[in-house]
């Protein structure tokens, strides 16, 4: 839908409700609480648009592209400041044609030092042009403008890096960058009867590709993932008529930011494309996700599910039925979808990439504030904090010899590692850890019970959801109506003000949000790492846990600091431009966290809703 056109079009019932006196005698309260109801079923529109994409976009931007775009964002220069302080809180938006990137803000500062690095997808042979914006970020206004540049990439020769300083166009100041052509990954789409891994000497050309004999050999390219898009049964009719004359589904398979799609199957509510997707992997921690849509002839396409699934939990060549989740993953909806799917990788490249940073998705839908999400995220930072506390407490019941045969055994414990404590024990002592735990698992004696509070309150905040979205309209013209209500609600300037401050405090509470997100996440991570959810990253951790054992057993702890401190004070000699990162940090980022499992974990097909099964059973 055109955004502008429509605006246009309701422009003069616009001038018509101004004109209205009934509108002028309503309360503070009442204008309050309407214009809140209003900008939260804006927001939720625009959350529609965005989700909800037309056929002709998703083939626009799941096109094969043609090479890779790398950027680094390195920092900027003598900055236009826009605060009264003197200073600006600068972020930088990128755009490659629909590719869009959003970079973190750095806080008060005219010379703000970024470091971050991300890929563009390159559609064009003969390059492109890529958009740069310079924002001052400010709560509870829109945010200012402080300058924009462009870089013309038909100039930039490829398989080189340029390293380029942009003077910033209407501001002041520059940006320093490094930007990389490179060949495009061997990303495809082909028909069922054309596999590269039913290849023989095909599949043995990738098996040589990732063996160990090269695993110093192209870092970024970690493996290689085939997918199987057969069919899908028994999906939901999303027309409002429920009859297969009018479905058109198609399948969106998305692997970070690379996004393929499958073509449009009509009239039927059992689809079969049967079409095989290649991708290169980056980082084997990644979640393969696909989609699948109604679309209509006049209208968005439906979304109507989705399965998330880590390439670590893949069987390779083997045909699953996956049961169809909501736009959440949270829960099940109708349908669901035939996947026989392959990944092919390098254990070193792979381990190595976990150390490094995460690569971030460029589409994400923008936080927003929910009760029920603030209430869950609240809930999962309580339930870490109490690990704590219990174990404070348990400590503090042995010194209080609560029970003496207890309390007596913990002394005696404490007298011979405080006598013969070496620094070699911290990490001896964690991987114990991971060992009984392991032992516990492959035993089959691991009493702990499947954790169902997380799934609870998804549950919980699903049905909010969805409350919301029948007492919300969805089409675009009564959003328009009610956005063009909210502007006339907010001419006068003493409202304007009101209402900008309780913006403000709803950023505020959007941060805390994500504050105990962040916390909560934080300590779900480490215990699922000891608990063995990704065997992969557990069996990681017992590798680094015991070359740091051996480490501190036989070097003396000076010569260790020693050596930390002269590569912490000549990084930036030896590598100017190097991306800051913590090691530990982006390993705990691969981990992922309780509500992670639940969305992430795959639900069982009940026999009674198979087509097949119900033909069976019903021959007339």
């Amino acid at each position: 839908m055109n955004v502008s056109g429509s605006r246009d079009f309701y422009s003069p019932l616009r001038k018509c409700m101004k004109k209205t006196v009934l509108l002028r005698g309503v309360s503070a309260v009442s204008t309050y609480s309407e214009t809140m109801l209003m900008r939260k079923s804006w927001k939720r529109s625009s959350k529609f648009q965005t989700q909800s994409l037309r056929l002709s976009d998703l083939h626009r931007k799941s096109q094969l592209w043609r090479g890779i775009v790398s950027i680094t964002l390195i920092e900027g220069r003598e900055l236009k400041a826009m605060d009264a302080n003197g200073l600006s809180d600068p972020y930088v938006k990128f755009r490659l044609g629909h590719q869009k990137y959003k970079s973190k803000i750095m806080p008060k500062t005219l010379n703000p030092q970024w470091r971050e690095q991300f890929d563009f997808h390159l559609y064009d042979e003969r390059g492109g042009i890529i958009d740069i914006t310079v924002w001052d970020k400010d709560v509870g206004k829109k945010d200012d403008f402080i300058g924009s540049c462009q870089v013309d990439l038909s100039t930039l020769s490829k398989e080189q890096t340029h390293k380029l300083e942009m003077p910033l166009e209407e501001g002041e100041g520059c940006l320093v960058l490094l930007v990389t052509l490179t060949a495009s990954a061997a990303v495809t789409i082909s028909d069922l009867s054309v596999s590269s891994l039913e290849d023989p000497k095909e599949r043995e050309e990738i098996l040589k590709r990732y063996s160990p004999m090269r695993m110093f050999h192209n870092m970024k390219d970690v493996g290689f993932l085939q997918v199987k898009v057969i069919r899908a049964e028994a999906l939901m009719a999303a027309d409002v008529t429920g009859k297969d004359s009018f479905m058109t589904h198609f399948c969106v398979v998305e692997l970070n930011n690379d996004r393929l799609l499958t073509h449009t199957v009509y009239k039927n509510l059992n689809p079969e494309w049967n079409k095989i997707f290649t991708f290169n992997v980056k980082d084997i921690h990644s979640v393969l996700e696909v989609t699948v849509y109604d679309e209509d002839r006049d209208r968005s396409a439906d979304f109507l599910g989705k399965v998330a699934i880590p390439l670590l939990s893949i069987q390779n060549g083997e045909q699953k039925a996956y049961v169809l989740k909501n736009k959440q993953l949270t829960g099940p909806t109708k349908g669901v979808i035939y996947l026989e799917i392959d990944v092919i990788f390098n254990a070193v490249k792979a381990s190595l990439r976990t150390l490094m940073p995460k690569e971030q998705k460029y589409i994400e839908e923008e936080n927003r504030l929910s009760k029920q999400l603030l209430l869950r995220n609240f809930i999962r930072m309580k339930r870490c904090v109490m690990v704590l506390i219990n174990a404070a407490y348990y400590i503090n019941s042995c010194f209080d010899w609560d029970s003496p045969p207890r309390s007596l055994a913990a002394f005696l414990l404490f007298l011979f590692v405080v006598w013969n404590f070496e620094l070699y024990m911290i990490p001896l002592a964690l991987l114990l850890l991971l060992a009984w735990n392991y032992f516990l698992i492959v035993s089959g004696k691991d009493n702990r019970q499947h954790d169902t509070v997380v799934e609870d309150m998804l549950e919980d905040e699903e049905e909010e959801d969805d409350r919301d979205d029948k007492s919300l309209p969805r089409s675009d013209k009564i959003t328009w109506l009610w956005y063009s209500t909210c502007d006339i609600l907010q001419e006068d300037s003493e409202k304007k003000g009101f209402m900008d401050k309780l913006y403000a405090i709803q950023e505020v509470c959007v941060s805390v949000q994500n504050i105990l997100d962040e916390v909560a996440s934080f300590g779900e991570r480490i215990k699922n790492t000891f608990n063995w959810t990704v065997p992969f990253l557990s069996w990681l951790a017992i590798v680094a846990l015991c070359v740091l054992t051996v480490i501190l057993y036989f070097i003396p702890l000076r010569y260790i600091v020693l050596v930390w401190g002269i590569n912490k004070f000549t990084k930036k000699i030896r590598s100017p431009y190097a991306i800051d990162n913590n090691e530990l940090l982006d390993f705990l980022s691969r981990v992922p966290s309780d509500v992670q499992v639940v969305q992430y974990h795959e639900l069982k097909q009940d026999p009674s809703h198979s087509p097949s099964k119900r033909k069976k059973n019903n021959p007339g």
